[in-house]
């Protein structure tokens, strides 16, 4: 994600601009059987996945495994939709919980049984007929309507559904998914996904993963969308708008589809030209390209104020510079096919895609990754850089602030000149191979950090993103 205060230091410090198939993920069902913590040995799931900064954020008790979302936006800004989530118990289940925020539910059933629900805040408490044994797979189908509103976040933005003047910019970090569909909206679980969505004729609505088929009838038009690797869901989207739309394949066999507003399109055409140079360079670096689909979604959204790495095809809020765009496809990468465990971890998200920025800068003709990370720390002690370590920020307020953005892709930078080029990039290409589809954290990080290079870095990591203040350099 970009947020204002982070464009902001990328102005200064980056490139010189404005800002399926049903999926088994074993890695998330092992995290989500980890999170469930004390509720495991009951038969409730829990409220929460036990994130520290967002306690109510997913559930226990079960991982889902596949969405299917069938949904009609009309152009009174109504929603409709039908939710089916394919699931598996990991403890018996009298009642679970799903993340679902202010839409109103018509009918809900467990395996075509209709159940008992109720809502309590962000949770929609469901009661099946019979209880689920632990293990057993099963199905939960929502129906519901509404006028989706966005929810805000503890720094104040918003997020998730976000009305527009011709549609919706759909961005659900850290919380927003809840607002448009129910959901185990915890990093943790990720799964599968098939998104259908029927939208007033004249106007494209763009999904994660590969466009199935569009059809029109009726004065509507209908696009089935297919995300088939695993994806966390506040990395869903369902933008709607007017939109210019284009579609290519790489020399990669990646499927390109960009939808662009009209008021965007101009600016933003050099920008996304670049994108199959952008992607073929960063796959060099970090890997194979993670994702079936990849492209871009630019809206109209001049009060949203950031972009989001939304899976397989980012969502910006105008036309991006090239520096975001390098920094949201980085992510495809470090934070989508690898994804956090908790919140509190989330430089490994945005300080990686800040680095990405530098090295790009780097090697196209622009600054030094060391020249950009000396600008930033010739910044006195009392600068907003070092207002708190960015391996903890202390709260969901935090976590889209300069230090995390900014000091995290220092503290790569330092472990860069610590272990030398060949092993840094090594490491790189490793953490995403190994967590590919998965999860990670800062300490399997630092394990293979270690691991790659033979070298103690304990006090570096410690110094760099755990020290408050300004750290010394190691």
């Amino acid at each position: 994600m970009t947020s204002p205060r982070q464009q902001a230091a990328a102005r200064r410090t980056a490139v010189p601009s404005r800002r399926a198939v049903l999926a088994t993920v074993p890695v998330a069902l092992a995290a989500l059987v980890t999170a469930a913590g004390p509720a495991a040995a009951g038969t409730t799931g829990s409220s929460g996945a036990g994130d520290p900064y967002f306690p109510l954020a997913g559930n226990g008790g079960y991982h889902v495994r596949h969405y299917g979302l069938t949904l009609r936006h009309t152009s009174a800004a109504q929603l409709q939709g039908k939710a089916v989530l394919s699931a598996r118990a990991t403890q018996r289940l009298t009642r679970f919980d799903l993340d679902f925020k202010g839409l109103k539910v018509t009918r809900l059933t467990v395996d075509g049984t209709t159940a008992e629900f109720s809502r309590n805040g962000q949770e929609l408490v469901v009661t099946p007929r019979h209880a689920l044994r632990k293990g057993q797979d099963f199905k939960v189908t929502v129906t519901y309507h509404g006028t989706p509103k966005p929810v805000t976040d503890p720094d104040g933005s918003a997020d998730g559904w976000i009305p527009t003047d011709d549609g919706a910019f759909v961005a659900g970090e850290p919380q927003g998914a809840m607002t448009w569909f129910p959901a185990n909206n915890h990093p943790r679980d990720k799964s599968s996904y098939d998104i259908t969505i029927t939208v007033p004729r004249g106007r494209t609505a763009v999904a994660n993963g590969v466009l199935l088929g569009q059809s029109t009838a009726h004065g509507e038009t209908t696009f089935r969308w297919r995300q088939t690797e695993p994806m966390a869901a506040y990395l869903a989207t369902a933008t709607v708008g007017e939109f210019k739309v284009e579609r290519y394949t790489t020399r990669d066999g990646i499927q390109v589809y960009n939808a662009v507003d009209a008021r965007e399109a101009s600016a933003a055409a050099p920008v996304l030209k670049k994108l199959p140079s952008v992607l073929e360079w960063e796959s060099k670096l970090f890997g194979p390209y993670p994702f079936r689909a990849a492209g871009s979604i630019v809206d109209h959204a001049p009060d949203v104020g950031y972009a989001l790495e939304t899976q397989s095809r980012p969502v910006y809020d105008s036309a991006p510079d090239l520096g975001t765009l390098v920094h949201e496809n980085a992510h495809q990468w470090f934070g989508d096919s690898v994804s956090l465990t908790s919140w509190k971890d989330i430089w490994l998200n945005e300080g990686f895609a800040t680095y990405a920025e530098w090295l790009y800068s780097e090697q196209h003709g622009g600054d030094s990754a060391q020249k950009t990370f000396d600008a930033l720390y010739a910044r006195p002690a009392s600068n907003g850089l070092w207002a708190f370590p960015p391996g903890d920020p202390g709260s969901g307020a935090h976590i889209f602030d300069t230090p995390v953005y900014a000091r995290g892709a220092m503290t790569l930078h330092e472990l860069r000149r610590a272990v030398g080029d060949p092993v840094f990039f090594r490491i790189l290409r490793a953490w995403a191979a190994e967590h590919h589809d998965g999860h990670g954290t800062t300490a399997q990080f630092v394990k293979l950090a270690e691991r790659e290079s033979g070298k103690d870095l304990d006090a570096l990591f410690h110094t760099w993103l755990y020290q408050t203040g300004k750290p010394n350099r190691v």
